[in-house]
C-alpha cells in the first residue's frame, strides 16, 4: 500500500485544496490557479506512479525518489511551452495512482515526464542542460522530454524544445533517478528549415563510462539507435557537431526517448 496526497498551495504555503488516499487518488480543485500557487505531490519513496496533475495534459509514468514533489504552476513567459489549455480555467482534474506491476517491468519510453521543471529532484526522470537559449521556457530541457515530438517550427507550444543558444559545448542530461537498462534511444532533431541547422554527430555519455557516437542527417523523421546498456543511471548527450554547410546557427532538440525497462 502506498498512501498519495495531492494538495494546491498558494504563494503564502496555504493549503487550498488537498485529497490524500491509499494507492489512488483523485483531487478536483473548483478555482483559478494563480502565481504562486504550486502542486505538491506526496507518495512514499522509491515508488512507481502514474501522475495526471492536469486535465489539459498527459498522464506520465514516474519514479518517486522522494516523498514530496513540488510543481509550480506556470505563469506568464513560463507558460508558453505548455498547451494553453494546461492549468487554466476554474475547474482542475488531479490524480495520481501506484502503477501496476506490468507498467513496471514492461518495455517503455524511460526519460518522458510531461512534469519535469526545474530544480526537480525527487520526480523522475528529470532533464537539465548546461544552456538554454536566453533561459526562455520554449527552450529548456524538460522540453525534450515532454512527449511532445512535433517538430517542423520552433517558439510556443507545440513547437517547444530544447535550444543549445549557438554554444558548441551544450549538453543535456537525462537522470532516470534510480537504475534501468536501455535498449534503444530515439532523437527528434528540430526540422524547422530553413531556419534551422542540423547535428550531423553526437555522442551519447552513459552514467557507466561508456559513450557512443551517433551519427545524425538533415530530416524531420526519428534517429533510432539501437544500443543495449545495464544499470544505467543518466545519459548525457553533448559534443554536439553541426552541419558547416548550412549558413543557419540553430540546431535543436525537440524530443529524446530512452527505451528500456527497470
Amino acid at each position: 500500500m502506498c498512501q498519495l496526497s495531492i494538495r494546491i498551495t498558494d504563494a503564502e504555503g496555504n493549503i487550498l485544496a488537498e485529497r490524500t488516499s491509499a494507492d489512488f487518488v483523485n483531487l478536483v480543485y473548483s478555482g483559478e490557479y494563480h502565481p504562486g500557487d504550486k502542486i505538491v505531490l506526496a507518495a512514499k519513496p522509491r515508488s512507481f506512479l502514474v501522475i495526471h496533475l492536469d486535465d489539459g495534459m498527459n498522464p506520465s509514468f514516474v519514479y518517486m525518489k522522494e516523498p514530496e514533489y513540488t510543481l509550480p504552476i506556470p505563469f506568464a513567459e513560463k507558460r508558453l511551452s505548455y498547451n494553453p489549455k494546461a492549468f487554466s480555467g476554474k475547474i482542475h482534474l488531479l490524480t495520481a495512482r501506484t502503477a501496476a506491476e506490468a507498467e513496471i517491468s514492461s518495455e517503455k519510453n524511460l526519460a518522458q515526464n510531461e512534469y519535469d521543471s526545474h530544480g526537480n529532484t525527487s520526480c523522475f526522470p528529470h532533464a537539465s542542460a548546461n544552456v538554454e537559449t536566453r533561459d526562455e521556457s520554449v527552450f529548456a530541457a524538460r522540453n525534450a522530454i515532454d512527449g511532445n515530438t512535433e517538430n517542423h517550427s520552433h517558439g510556443n507550444w507545440p513547437y517547444e524544445s530544447w535550444g543549445i543558444n549557438r554554444d558548441p559545448d551544450a549538453a543535456i542530461k537525462i537522470d532516470f533517478g534510480r537504475t534501468v537498462s536501455i535498449r534503444r534511444i530515439v532523437l527528434f532533431t528540430r526540422a524547422d528549415f530553413p531556419h534551422d541547422n542540423w547535428w550531423t554527430r553526437a555522442t551519447l555519455t552513459f552514467s557507466d563510462g561508456t559513450s557512443e557516437t551517433v551519427s545524425m542527417a538533415k530530416t524531420d523523421r526519428p534517429h533510432s539507435f539501437d544500443m543495449a546498456k545495464d544499470r544505467i543511471t543518466w545519459v548525457k548527450m553533448g559534443s554536439l557537431v553541426k552541419d558547416e554547410s548550412d549558413p543557419s546557427p540553430f540546431p535543436a532538440l525537440t524530443q529524446i526517448q530512452v527505451f528500456g525497462t527497470e
